[in-house]
């Protein structure tokens, strides 16, 4: 039950944001831990199931590589890249979502 709740919490809070959020921001506004992002994720995956059903759509800025700027265009899932497969580089900036 508490799942449920937590992912109506989201899409209320990916509903009213301004600006696309990352999913650290996401575990912030919610006043949950740094432990609990990765969870956020796994959450967001099932977020856009649950609003494509009302006619709105999960939108999401895809990770960046802060080194090079390689974009993660492909990703079919929420989730925050370890390393640029173009450089190597682990400094990548991490997804954000909004929905509309």
């Amino acid at each position: 039950m508490r799942e449920e709740t937590r992912r109506k919490e989201i899409i209320k809070l990916l509903s009213e944001v301004k600006e696309p959020i990352s999913a650290k921001e996401i575990a912030q506004d919610l006043g949950l831990g740094a432990k609990e992002v990765k969870t956020i994720y796994n959450h967001l995956d099932h977020v856009a199931k649950s609003v494509r059903s009302n006619g709105k759509r999960l939108l999401m800025v895809p990770p960046r590589c802060k080194e090079c700027g390689y974009v993660f265009n492909n990703m079919r899932r929420a989730r925050q890249p370890h390393r640029c497969p173009k450089c190597k580089s682990e400094r990548i900036e991490p997804p954000r979502f909004i929905i509309r």
